[in-house]
């Protein structure tokens, strides 16, 4: 019998290769190889392990899961299984036939990101020209093959001010639900934070235009709002707590509580072809690490949101602070969330536009960026942690 409730769903990072470059690409920037990817039957004898645990959808991302020829068996064998299957793709490599294959596969949904309403933008963002008019080709194929279609829009200083067309373009391509998502700034996004990082004006303008189209589609589309940490006054609970009700599987087989959990030096995660998932799931060290209540330090530990937000992200307090048990800054009760707006209001005035791409070549430059805890804007003296 298990020792935990099962967990609710599984981001199943299928690979690392992806023709987009996104700045703000949630991949690490020690990008997987694709010799190192979990092949055919072990994707499949992983969904085998996670539907015996519980699990009841899996989120097929990467990368673009879509570069990988044998998408569809896995989407037939999580089907077999009773698995709900979500498909978040960038969508440049699909065409009609294929969209369709996926469809008589068994897929149930498909999210497709857009990097902004106007093309020229769009394709600089995603460093990939000719990509927005290929993806709003491919949402109407979707459409066509009767998915449902939630459309991501992944907004930052460089875009935000084109959110209400952003909204519109979704309603216009049938969306079913839309994904407002401030970046988050964790691998890529965290390398390019000087690039993105929004003024408090546009994050007020932001809320404001999110409310009203909400309130206009109400019936209509569904509407999720992901508003940035660094201008929070309470943080996000991260994946629901840490380890409670998510997991992430890495493309050569790491289990990680969340997507950008391998960013924490001095934690170690089990691969699935070294050991079980619910093995992993139950009483993996990392995975116990952080889980509950226990490890919380002041003034989590006594705050009475505890068991909401479950201290924070605890991935974002490792790359501001250096400490990953260390209350999240986002939090107002952190005594660095001060200094954390501070970051950002500093930052998204520098006026930096240039982006290192994310790119198998620029792992190197991004992870010098990456790597500096600290509440330091850049550029300027970044204090080594907390201390």
């Amino acid at each position: 019998m298990s020792l935990m409730p099962p967990p609710l769903a599984i981001l199943a990072e299928l690979t690392h290769r992806c023709p987009l470059r996104c700045p703000y690409c949630s991949n690490p920037v020690a990008l997987a190889r694709s010799g190192d990817e979990l092949g055919t039957q072990e994707w499949v004898d992983l969904l085998r392990q996670a539907a015996a645990l519980g699990v009841l959808q899996v989120h097929l991302s990467g990368g673009e899961p879509t570069a990988r020829k044998d998408l569809e068996a896995i989407v037939a064998a999580a089907r077999e299984l009773g698995i709900y299957t979500n498909l978040i793709t960038s969508a440049v490599l699909l065409d009609q036939a294929r969209v369709e294959a996926l469809a008589a596969a068994g897929l149930d949904h498909v999210q497709i990101s857009f990097q902004d309403s106007e093309e020229h933008s769009a394709d600089r963002i995603g460093g990939y020209a000719g990509g927005h008019e290929k993806k709003r080709a491919v949402a109407a194929f979707v459409r066509g093959a009767g998915l449902p279609l939630t459309v991501n829009l992944v907004v930052h200083r460089q875009n935000l001010d084109r959110l209400p067309s952003m909204i519109e373009m979704a309603v216009a391509l049938d969306a079913r639900r839309i994904e407002v998502a401030h970046v988050q700034y964790y691998g890529w996004g965290l390398a390019n934070r000087a690039a993105l990082v929004p003024t408090r004006a546009q994050v007020a303008a932001a809320d404001a235009v999110v409310a009203e189209a909400r309130a206009r589609l109400e019936g209509r589309i569904v509407i999720d709002y992901v508003v940035p940490d660094y201008y929070a006054r309470r943080p996000k609970p991260c994946m629901g707590g840490w380890a409670r009700q998510f997991l992430t599987v890495t493309p050569s087989g790491k289990v990680l509580p969340c997507h950008a959990a391998d960013s924490i030096a001095g934690l170690i995660f089990e691969s699935i072809r070294e050991r079980p998932l619910a093995e992993i799931w139950e009483s993996s060290e990392a995975f116990r690490r952080f889980r509950g209540t226990d490890w919380m330090p002041e003034p989590c530990r006594s705050c009475d949101r505890r068991e909401i937000d479950w201290g924070g992200c605890r991935c974002q307090a490792f790359a501001l602070l250096g400490d990953a048990a260390a209350t999240d800054p986002a939090c107002a009760l952190s005594p660095h969330h001060e200094a954390v707006a501070a970051l950002a209001a500093a930052e998204s005035e520098t006026g930096v536009d240039a982006f290192v791409y994310r790119s198998f070549a620029n792992v190197v430059e991004a992870a010098g960026r990456a790597v500096r805890p600290g509440l330091a804007p850049r550029g300027a003296a970044a204090r080594p942690g907390p201390g």
